[in-house]
């Protein structure tokens, strides 16, 4: 049977409205976030409908053949182990915030995807990084897009928390952000950067309504879109004669790769870039604990290669 042959119940419909509400409203998730998981977890529905009543009543077994039907459909590595983790998140919501008194196992819990090559960011040189960033132009949308860059590139800002920046952010040489999980986080901001927010800012006044509090804003007098953002990068990189196609991610990347190089303090960097996990900043990076660990035994006190005291 087709995954998409038959409409789903409110059963299976129900529990992912709820689930979208939540990471929408409570944990501030993206609208290009949330559109994943609504379909990873529309399509799941679509497979388990025929063989379940609801969400509940899904095995941990069934589950495990969704996978095997995964691999039969040739989706690769990284896709399927994206919607085995979708499955699972949704359980936990259900556990956690649905269902708070049922006693429910997480079915997907102990089904591992595929084992798959995580693809290490790439990043651009410093010299890239200064071609990119050398624009000569003064005309207002120049002047809005080297700021955005700038900003991204001494700060490290996703996109989204670049795009949501608000006046009230960027102070004393610092900017508050608002990251996963609606969490918040303050970083510093370089000379480079705050000069060109400042051409911007007397510009900006010009371009937007007086009660809009967003720092960026497109020539519709409104907060600029992730989209739109993109898009003026990736023009920026062609017209610069940059080598590489670029994307706001990889200005994300260049700070923490730059940074690193420079100060070696992962955790400072991890912190910087809001990971709630150091191994999340080791792959960002490039980085590995066996470089880390040799770093160790080199420098610590304590190490065993530094101990040279028979005694």
């Amino acid at each position: 049977m087709s995954e998409a042959a038959t409409e789903l119940s409110e059963a299976w419909l129900a529990p992912i409205g709820d689930f979208m509400a939540y990471l929408k409203h409570e944990r501030q998730y993206s609208p290009h976030t949330l559109t994943q998981y609504s379909t990873q977890l529309r399509q799941a529905a679509h497979y388990f409908q025929p063989y379940s009543p609801h969400w509940l009543q899904v095995s941990a077994e069934q589950i495990r053949r969704y996978s095997m039907h995964l691999r039969a459909k040739q989706y690769n590595p990284r896709t399927i182990n994206l919607k085995l983790s979708c499955i699972r998140s949704l359980y936990k919501f259900l556990k956690v915030k649905h269902i708070q008194h049922a006693t429910i196992a997480n079915p997907g819990e102990g089904i591992k995807g595929p084992k798959f090559q995580r693809p290490l960011p790439k990043n651009l040189d410093v010299d890239q990084m200064g071609q990119l960033l050398n624009i000569q132009e003064d005309d207002a949308l120049a002047l809005r897009d080297k700021a955005m860059m700038e900003l991204m590139y001494s700060s490290g800002l996703r996109i989204s928390e670049l795009v949501n920046v608000n006046i009230g952010d960027i102070r004393e040489g610092e900017i508050r952000v608002m990251g996963k999980g609606n969490k918040e986080r303050v970083i510093p901001v370089g000379n480079k950067a705050l000069d060109a927010l400042s051409q911007w800012l007397i510009i900006r006044e010009q371009m937007a309504v007086p009660e809009e509090q967003a720092v960026f804003v497109s020539k519709r007098k409104q907060r600029i879109s992730i989209r739109h953002v993109r898009e003026r990068m990736k023009e920026w990189g062609i017209k610069q004669g940059v080598s590489t196609p670029i994307h706001p991610h990889k200005l994300r990347h260049s700070f923490a790769s730059h940074l690193l190089e420079s100060s070696g303090d992962l955790r400072a960097v991890q912190e910087m870039l809001g990971h709630t996990s150091l191994s999340a900043t080791q792959v960002y990076t490039h980085v590995d604990f066996q470089h880390l660990a040799k770093v160790y035994d080199q420098a610590h006190p304590r190490s065993k290669k530094q101990n040279n005291d028979p005694n």
